[in-house]
């Protein structure tokens, strides 16, 4: 059994940048649309008026001040309100792949790493641009990668679980080296028009390298264990799928995109995250207050701040449990590793931290890590 270290990770940032004033502009134009629309059924009570949002509420909400998107006209635009993609040919690079291998080549350049040490891709998403041929697949060949490669989701867990796949595989020998990557392009699958959750979600993708210590740079951190915990919940929720089509489903039907019973989210899965944390750190010999920082999912600032206050027994400063939601809203399965890529060069030899995802599942995966 090889020792095993995350010697990297890489950051792709998209284009462009969509405020909470250009949002709300964009939103309260389509509800004052609809609205106009529809005056009579909501006159008569047979439907309901769909409410004004504002800034003051999303960032009271969620904490979120922007987010970066692949594409901004679509989504701004009160008669469309979602992303404007091209199609791509079959003879072009995919968007999920393109900016996966943009975020992976930065992780292999900070390792001082190439393609020849690399055997395994990953890649772990909350949704896959198409069934197949997989996603890591195509990443791989891009790269220039030999061995293997696959496809998973665990929703916004998918990184941590994706870290433990990869931690497994150069654990037992099967692979030197393992790229993961997270290309969430969750602007494709957010209800734009669904003024509760219009604001949440941003577009990004990260790259974690995984390989065995023996060969990580100096610095990198050696992963003490990882822990993984599932639990079935319709809380939070996505229906679209290749059987819509066989069903006759409209593509616009609300279950068709994200959706979410958010204070339910809240409730159940704040105590569950927290005690995930705590657990796995109790199985290797520490205590939160060892822990010297908490890179965790990036969904909403309230949980962040209770789940912390839960472990630490106090509130977390911006040091311990560092935020980066205000900037990139919630990215899905990247939001704790962004967390941990911009938060981690002031870790000193022999430092202890914890990223932590969670979400839709219920799904909670953690990594513990040490700097070497």
């Amino acid at each position: 059994m090889y020792p095993v270290a995350i010697s990297s990770t890489g950051l792709f940032v998209p284009p462009h940048v969509i405020t909470n004033a250009e949002l709300v502009v964009a939103f309260n134009a389509f509800a004052e649309q609809e609205n106009t629309a529809h005056a009579a059924e909501i006159a008569a009570g047979t439907r309901q008026a769909i409410p004004m949002s504002s800034v003051e509420f999303i960032e009271k909400a969620s904490g979120i001040k922007r987010r970066y998107v692949m594409e901004k006209e679509g989504v701004l635009d009160p008669k469309r309100m979602r992303p404007r993609f091209k199609a791509r040919p079959d003879t072009e690079i995919s968007m999920m792949a393109e900016i996966a291998v943009a975020a992976a080549r930065q992780a292999l350049e900070r390792a001082g790493k190439t393609a020849a040490d690399v055997d395994g891709v990953i890649c772990a998403a909350s949704n896959i641009q198409r069934a197949y041929p997989a996603l890591a697949v195509e990443i791989q060949g891009a790269l220039g990668i030999q061995g293997f490669a696959f496809d998973m989701n665990v929703a916004c867990s998918s990184a941590t679980f994706g870290i433990e796949m990869a931690v497994n595989a150069v654990k037992c020998g099967s692979a030197r080296a393992v790229l993961v990557v997270d290309p969430e392009i969750t602007s494709g699958h957010l209800a734009w028009k669904d003024r509760d959750c219009h604001f949440i979600f941003g577009d990004v993708c990260t790259a974690t390298l995984v390989e065995r210590l023996e060969n990580a740079p100096p610095g990198a951190f050696e992963v003490l264990g990882t822990r993984l915990l599932t639990s079935f919940s319709n809380a939070i929720r996505n229906n679209a799928g290749f059987l819509s089509r066989a069903e006759d489903r409209d593509p616009d039907e609300r279950d068709q995109l994200f959706y979410q019973e958010g204070r339910r989210v809240f409730k159940e899965v704040c105590p569950l995250a927290a005690q995930h944390i705590s657990g796995h750190l109790a199985s290797l010999g520490y205590t939160p207050a060892q822990a010297r920082r908490f890179w965790l999912h990036q969904a909403n600032l309230s949980m962040n701040q209770l789940i912390a206050r839960k472990l630490l027994g106090r509130d977390a400063t911006p040091e311990e449990a560092p935020v980066i939601l205000d900037e990139f809203a919630n990215t899905s399965s990247a939001g704790s590793i962004i967390a941990f890529h911009r938060y981690n060069a002031d870790f000193k030899p022999g430092d202890v931290g914890v990223i932590c995802s969670f979400g839709a599942g219920y799904s909670i995966g953690s990594v513990v890590v040490r700097r070497t």
